[in-house]
């Protein structure tokens, strides 16, 4: 796909982030890959070259804006779908140890289909809940980031982060239009779960109008242990 080979132009220029060729032959083929498993299954609504470059790729390497200054070595994706934005900060970062889950099984068959053909070391694909990954003491509080992209409203979606960010973490929520009344709405979930707001970075990337926004929460505390609350009950009752 000559589309995806401006993704090189494209991340120099808006993210100061330089992509080997190495790195663009393996975009390529991750977009090769989505486009004929999503003739099969309805992995995502955005198949188009230029919005698979901009939308998925470039959207989920703007998470380096905030990342790349920090530890790295252990970082979780909840709700990675097709692997955004875990798969594409993994190319960026090889030496990153990364967590996908998601509770699709038909996504995580392509996200663990896509870590074989690119021949990624250090990734572990979970088909799961994020509710019963965070209270599973193996990745409890393990990570040094917590990422999720388009999963929940923040109230719900701290509680599925922070209980898996390590004390002196962060978690990282990538958000559209209403940011600040999803912060607003999120004080007392943060503040009960363990966490204090870190900043909002705002994203501006080529071709795409919706409002994107960086929303790092700063894990300060242990969470406290009845946190998460069993599966569903995050996203029926948000805390407030």
């Amino acid at each position: 796909m000559k589309e995806i080979k401006r993704l090189q132009e494209e991340a120099e220029g808006y993210l100061g982030i330089s992509l080997s060729d190495k790195n663009i032959a393996a975009f390529i083929c991750y977009a090769n890959e989505l486009v004929a498993w999503n003739r099969k299954m309805n992995l995502t609504a955005i198949v188009d070259p230029n919005d698979i470059r901009r939308k998925h790729f470039l959207d989920s390497l703007s998470c380096h804006m905030v990342m790349h200054d920090t530890p790295i070595d252990q970082v979780v994706d909840v709700g990675s779908g097709a692997g955004f934005p875990g798969l594409p900060l993994k190319l960026l970062y090889p030496e990153m140890n990364l967590t996908l889950v998601e509770s699709v099984k038909k996504k995580t068959w392509f996200t663990a289909h896509m870590v074989e053909v690119l021949r990624m070391r250090g990734v572990e694909v979970i088909t799961g809940r994020a509710e019963k990954v965070g209270q599973d003491p193996s990745h409890r509080e393990h990570y040094d980031w917590a990422i999720s992209r388009a999963v929940a409203g923040l109230p719900t979606l701290v509680e599925y982060l922070l209980p898996l960010v390590k004390v002196g973490g962060r978690a990282l929520a990538q958000k559209g239009e209403g940011t600040e009344k999803e912060v607003a709405d999120a004080r007392q979930a943060i503040d009960i779960l363990g966490g204090r707001l870190g900043r909002i970075v705002p994203v501006d990337l080529p071709g795409v109008d919706e409002t994107r926004n960086l929303v790092v929460i700063e894990k300060v505390a242990p969470t406290p242990e009845n946190y998460p609350r069993r599966v569903g009950v995050p996203a029926k009752r948000p805390l407030e």
